[in-house]
This record gives structure tokens, C-alpha cells and sequence, in this order.
């Protein structure tokens, strides 16, 4: 069960936080659910959603689903009105995917798949919940970004082209809806402490050692400092930021 935050800094607002079972998504729900906010969880395996709806306690529901279809987004949509008798008021696009293989062996398919879930589904679920947020004249709405929205790097170039077009969107719609209310921010994660990252250094310690080596702090992140991260800009204490990325990375996209 989630302990409660003294300083109920998203009290009253409805969450609803894709990729939400697991990892960074996890840390996210929790630290929104500590802060006093309601949250929807989304995700495609029954299962994982279940038991983090258990440790999130009673703010909290789930629906499994894929954010890339519009049935399930408008399922996701429904069950927030439905459990919480309100629309949702902060949204975090963070569910994704990733293809790791050189770009001459990169199909179609990997690279619709990519911006179909990162890209045009973000887009979809923000364009979905804007209308209730406009009526409102309050909202926030924040995309995952990485730190490959601003450097190169080699075998994801799936990747790295719908975490740079993130930036687009949050800009975009940063410029056409803050001045009726609704900030739109992202977050640049570098790496980060999670199950997927932690299993691939294991076996990999070559790889690990190069990246703390780019990494001016000289340490991989943890998911509360994205979920931080995440409660700061889903808040009133950011009520004057929109249309930013902050770069959770240790340094490691200023380059060194």
C-alpha cells in the first residue's frame, strides 16, 4: 500500500499514466497516488496490472489494454469516467517499445510500430482528453522523451526518431493549448534502474561501464527520480512551465 505524502501536492487531479504496471510507469502511479491523485493504470498484461493496483492501494485502477488501438484507448477513457466520476486532468504518455538492431535491418513494420506507439498514440490520448481539460481550463499532459531526443545513438534508430518527434508534439501542443490552461511538458530519462536495464548490464558489463562513463555523475538513475520528475511538472509548482523537456539523465546528454 502506498503511504501518503504530507504535502498532497496532485491532490484531486485524475491520472491516467499508460505503461503504468512496471518500471518507470510503476514509480510514476506511486508517487502520484502519494501525492494524493486518483490514477488509472494502463498496460497490456492483466496480470502486472493487478498487482500493482494491489500495492497501489484504493486511488488506483488498471485496464489492460494497447494504446496503439483506438477501442482500447477509448476503454482506458471510459473506466477513468467510470471509477472516478470525473475525466482525466494529467495525463503521462509513457508506454513504449524499442527495436535494437542496425538500421539496414530495420523493417517497415519495426519502425511503424515504434512511432505508432510512442508517437501517434501519445498524440491520439492527448487530442482525447484535451476536450474535458479545455472545459476545465486546467490540465497537464506529459510525454516521455529520452535522452536519444538528443544524441545520436547507434541500433535504435526507430527509437531515437519517435523520442525526438515527442519533443514535436510537446512543443506543438505546448504552443496551441497552454493559453487556455493546458501546460504540456516531457521528460528526457537517461538510464535509469529497471527490471529490462538492469537484466541487459548483468550479462553485459562492457556495455554498463561505458555508459557510466558518458554519464557525468557517474551513476545510473532510479525510477522515483523520473516519477519526481513527473509529480514536479503534473503540479501547481510548475504552473508557469510548459512546452519543456527536463533532461533526467545525470548529465549525460550534455556530452562531455
Amino acid at each position: 500500500m502506498t503511504t501518503p505524502s504530507t504535502s498532497a501536492q496532485l491532490q484531486g487531479e485524475i491520472a491516467l499514466v499508460t505503461g503504468g504496471g512496471s518500471g518507470i510507469g510503476f514509480a510514476i502511479a506511486r508517487a502520484f497516488v502519494a501525492e494524493g491523485a486518483k490514477v488509472c493504470i494502463t498496460g497490456r498484461r492483466q496480470d502486472v496490472l493487478d498487482a500493482a493496483v494491489n500495492e497501489l492501494g484504493g486511488q488506483a485502477i488498471a485496464v489492460a489494454g494497447d494504446v496503439t488501438q483506438a477501442e482500447d484507448r477509448a476503454r482506458m477513457l471510459a473506466a477513468v469516467q467510470a471509477g472516478f466520476g470525473a475525466p482525466v486532468s494529467v495525463l503521462v504518455n509513457n508506454a513504449g517499445q524499442n527495436v535494437k538492431r542496425p538500421a539496414l535491418e530495420v523493417s517497415d513494420a519495426d519502425f511503424d510500430a515504434l512511432l505508432d506507439t510512442h508517437v501517434k498514440a501519445g498524440f491520439a490520448l492527448a487530442r482525447d482528453v484535451a476536450p474535458a481539460m479545455l472545459e476545465a481550463g486546467k490540465g497537464s499532459i506529459l510525454f516521455m522523451a529520452s535522452m536519444a531526443s538528443f544524441m545520436g545513438v547507434p541500433n535504435i534508430i526507430g527509437y531515437t526518431t519517435a523520442k525526438t518527434a515527442v519533443l514535436g508534439l510537446t512543443r506543438g501542443l505546448s504552443a496551441e493549448w497552454s493559453s487556455q490552461g493546458i501546460r504540456v511538458n516531457a521528460i528526457a530519462p537517461g538510464w535509469i534502474h529497471t527490471p529490462m536495464t538492469d537484466k541487459a548490464f548483468d550479462g553485459d558489463p562492457a556495455r554498463k561501464a561505458k555508459v557510466l562513463s558518458r554519464t557525468p555523475m557517474d551513476k545510473m538513475g532510479q525510477v522515483d527520480d523520473i516519477a519526481k520528475a513527473a509529480v514536479y511538472l503534473s503540479s501547481a509548482n510548475a504552473q508557469f512551465v510548459t512546452g519543456q523537456c527536463l533532461n533526467v539523465d545525470g548529465g549525460a546528454s550534455i556530452g562531455f
